[in-house]
């Protein structure tokens, strides 16, 4: 028996930042973010004996444990350990040996969200071989327990609920932790010109989040009215984002997103950097109407929107200057797990 799960992976639209428990808390943060066809994978393998054994596909790294109730951090795939830790301490699942195995179809630091839903595929993996009767809400707050609590990795809150619920959604965040998911139900003509309308490529640079998301919460901490201002901003960009989406205004869309990077970059001097500012130099020359770095910023994915007869010549024209260029589709459902004999 094998258990098999995916979970997608998200790009930011609007409101990115405010889901920052330090924001949200005393302001209420909102944040639009959609799901798209690139995943992060997982497979368990129970054995009949022998040891836990974990394998990174992408780290290409693994390493074997005795058979133990809690495994010691130490540096090397500790987001597998806290995730067996947790479900042990909270759940009493049994000790027993097994194989888990993961992969991503995006490199790390992309952007996109990619630790978070690991943890959620992993989880979902395990829900779905021992049973153990979670709902995505359930999934999402322990994703988010484990990730930002158990083993302390900076960030907000909307990936794991992107990875859990997928598709379009509205998401609330309020204080105590407090998460709302609303599914906004985007009719397939939006979804196909939306995405006729976008694409992404990859900057090249794998970016740490965590001192970008150290620097913002500092800020807030601080009360800094600058950093403030736009965060309110990128929150009332999300409620206006949304609007246009449900009503299929695609074009005012594109001029949310630039209003949103152009905010998003005034709330750390690291979000962009000379190598990023010439990507979307080029992006401007070539006819893209916006453009902003999904997640933290700093790195990873780029995600662009343009009039769709000039999207072709676009990303062709972008690709020759050695642009990791892709085509993305979105996705309406969120993690899935299914078992092969």
């Amino acid at each position: 028996m094998i258990i098999r799960s995916k979970a997608p992976l998200r790009i930011g639209l609007a409101g990115g930042g405010t889901d920052l428990p330090i924001y949200s808390d005393q302001f209420t943060g909102f944040v639009l973010n959609t799901t798209i066809d690139m995943y992060v994978h997982c497979s368990i393998i129970p054995k009949d004996s022998g040891c836990i054994e974990f394998y990174s596909q992408d780290l290409q790294e693994g390493n074997q444990y005795p058979l133990q109730t809690q495994i010691d951090f130490d540096g090397h795939l500790d987001l597998y350990k806290a995730i067996y830790n947790r479900l042990v301490k909270d759940f009493e699942i049994p000790v027993k040996p097994f194989k888990l195995m993961s992969f991503s179809e995006a490199p790390a630091g992309s952007g996109l969200g990619g630790s978070s839903t690991l943890v959620v595929a992993i989880l979902k993996a395990f829900d779905e071989w021992l049973e153990l009767g979670l709902g995505v809400y359930d999934i999402a707050r322990l994703a988010y327990q484990i990730e930002r609590v158990d083993l302390g990795f900076a960030g907000g809150q909307q990936d794991q609920y992107a990875a859990t619920f997928g598709g379009f959604n509205f998401m609330e965040f309020s204080k105590g932790l407090n998460v709302v998911v609303n599914p906004l139900g985007v009719k397939n003509w939006i979804i196909n010109e939306f995405e006729a309308s976008s694409f992404v490529c990859f900057s090249g640079i794998s970016r740490e989040s965590a001192h970008i998301i150290d620097a913002q919460k500092k800020s807030i901490s601080n009360k800094s009215q600058n950093v403030l201002s736009e965060l309110h901003k990128l929150k009332e960009n999300a409620f206006k984002m949304k609007n246009c989406l449900v009503r299929g205004d695609v074009a005012e869309v594109a001029d949310l997103v630039k209003a949103a990077w152009d905010s998003k970059k005034r709330t750390s001097v690291s979000i962009s950097n000379p190598h990023i500012d010439n990507i979307i130099k080029k992006a401007d020359e070539y006819g893209i109407k916006s453009c902003k770095v999904s997640g933290a910023g700093g790195g990873g994915f780029i995600f662009f929107m343009v009039d769709p007869i000039l999207k072709a010549s676009a990303m062709r024209k972008l690709a020759s200057c050695n642009i990791d260029v892709r085509n993305v589709s979105y996705t309406n459902k969120g993690c899935q797990a299914w078992v092969v004999e």
